[in-house]
């Protein structure tokens, strides 16, 4: 897996694989390439700055409540 992020666009992607890339399909802020045979091969995540720091804060929201006594 290869991971780079564009700061002028704010873009990260996830090469996953070296397939040649078929087709793509957007979901909110991610874009899946897949491959001839639907295999994901690169993700691309949008306004990642954004997407990390959401996905950082829900992370230790969860883990902070694991925590707790019942």
């Amino acid at each position: 897996m290869n991971i780079s992020y564009d700061h002028g666009t704010d873009i990260m992607m996830l090469e996953l694989s070296k397939t040649k890339i078929n087709h793509a399909e957007q979901a909110g802020q991610i874009i899946i390439h897949f491959s001839k045979s639907n295999k994901p091969v690169l993700l691309e995540i949008l306004d990642a700055s954004d997407f990390m720091a959401s996905f950082l804060k829900s992370s230790l929201r969860a883990k902070k409540e694991m925590l707790q006594p019942v």
